[in-house]
């Protein structure tokens, strides 16, 4: 099989070796080369992803979702909404607005609760820096997974008719149609691209120093390290994983690299997963905001099916990878 980053390699090879004349074997050898390779291969996927996620964002309005959504229950719509999520904005507080936007055009709490969910699990970019650190297989069952934690989460929500904990002001709003505008093809290449330039502004630097420390514990630390403690031998690893996540609030482009060298040492995918699921899909400001416009209640009912859910998810990863 092609290797299509082989010249990637290749490059990080001739300059860690001939360009710094770093001998071979030794710790500080592995460290510059994983620092040098995962940095360009992680910012090809990721313009990569971005410009082509943020070109199909331009068919996927607001407007369009409400129509589709609105008033509408079944699983189905829990699936629908999911799949919306994987290609609305890359932050989850930016999510929220369109969440509330939901909830005013009357889409009902549990489907726009699926949207709620997956869409800060599975965003472009963390599925770029994925690909490009632990692999295909891996990160399409990460994606695959956030849309499934959305559509069940969303769906429980729903079942359990918790509309009476949203803030009674915003049923009482009723939202405006804003028409929507046709855009030229040329039109939607410039939002790909002044999306790319914004969100690559955003995390450049979270991702050089995220690839830094996972070069540092690559290069240095013991092989098999994290097995011996937070091996799949220890049922506990992964529920402690996913605790430590929740409460956590830190960029997610900085940690994956991390992770990545977590895995070389020892740390199960299911338990790195997990962790990377706890931090991004329940962040402290996207708790902040939507305690704006949802009763504690609603908010504890959220959190702990999600966290379930995420724990669950990495327990079968450990299994299956």
């Amino acid at each position: 099989m092609v290797d299509v980053f082989y010249p990637l390699q290749w490059l990080a090879d001739k300059l860690t070796y001939d360009t710094f004349g770093i001998a071979q074997g030794t710790a500080l050898a592995s460290s510059v080369n994983f620092i040098i390779y995962d940095v360009m291969k992680i910012f090809v996927l990721l313009c990569f992803m971005i410009f082509f996620v943020a070109y199909i964002r331009t068919y996927v309005t607001p407007e369009k979702t409400r129509r589709v959504l609105g008033g509408k229950k079944g699983i189905q719509y829990n699936l629908v909404a999911s799949l919306v999520g994987t290609v609305t904005p890359f932050c989850s507080c930016s999510s929220v607005p369109l969440f509330i936007g939901f909830l005013e055009a009357g889409v009902p709490l549990g489907v726009t609760f699926s949207f709620l969910i997956t869409s800060p699990l599975v965003n472009e970019a963390a599925v770029a820096v994925l690909w490009a650190t632990i692999g295909p297989k891996a990160t399409v069952m990460y994606v695959v997974s956030g849309v499934v934690i959305g559509v069940i989460g969303g769906y429980l929500i729903g079942l359990l008719k918790m509309e009476k904990y949203v803030a009674d002001f915003v049923y009482k709003i009723h939202s405006k149609q804003v028409a929507e505008t046709k855009l030229t093809r040329r039109e939607r290449l410039d939002y790909a691209v002044d999306e790319l330039k914004d969100i690559v502004g955003k995390v450049w630097i979270y991702v050089i120093i995220g690839v830094t420390l996972g070069g540092i514990f690559h290069g240095y630390a013991p092989e098999g390290i994290l097995a011996k403690y937070a091996g799949k031998d220890n049922p506990l690893a992964v529920p402690i994983a996913v605790l430590i996540g929740v409460p956590l609030y830190s960029n997610v482009m900085g940690m994956i690299p991390i992770m990545e060298s977590l895995i070389g040492k020892g740390l199960p995918v299911g338990t790195s997963l997990a962790f990377l699921m706890g931090v991004t899909a329940l962040s402290l400001p996207e708790i902040i905001i939507l305690k704006k416009v949802l009763k504690k209640e609603l908010i504890a009912a959220f959190v702990t099916i999600v966290t379930v859910a995420i724990i669950f998810t990495g327990y079968l990863f450990n299994y299956l990878l």
